[in-house]
């Protein structure tokens, strides 16, 4: 069984240039080592999934408008993320805030073709399904 994810688990997006830490907030008022525990919908950019400094993204309007001015050279703009779907698959079996559990298995979609996953172990000590 996979660790669960919480507050300040790193992730990476694949079109991202640096690593970034998951925000929960303590709405569902569940913790797991200490901080407040994910649950599937913990994707809001901005609040949930800060900025991964610069994307690389020409699905990016961004990125594609400062690649054109270039030349076609590739030129990574400031990344705002722009997750609007929730975190898939979550844990079936355990329920945060009547939500799905987040474990470090799950993968968020970014608007403009990026994954979002976990590169950091989360809550160890707790594991769900």
């Amino acid at each position: 069984m996979p660790p669960i994810a919480n507050l300040g688990t790193m992730m990476m997006c694949t079109f991202g240039m640096a690593p970034s830490s998951l925000v929960v907030l303590p709405t569902a008022k569940t913790m797991a080592g200490g901080v407040p525990a994910g649950n599937i919908m913990d994707h809001k950019p901005m609040v949930n999934i800060p900025p991964f400094a610069m994307c690389m993204s020409l699905a990016n309007p961004m990125v594609a408008s400062a690649t054109a001015a270039a030349m076609g050279v590739l030129t990574p703009m400031p990344c705002i993320p722009m997750t609007t779907s929730p975190w898939i698959p979550g844990s079936p079996t355990v329920m945060i805030g009547n939500m799905p559990a987040l474990n470090i298995t799950c993968k968020c979609m970014c608007n403009w073709g990026g994954v979002i996953s976990f590169t950091g172990p989360g809550a160890p000590t707790v594991q769900v399904p």
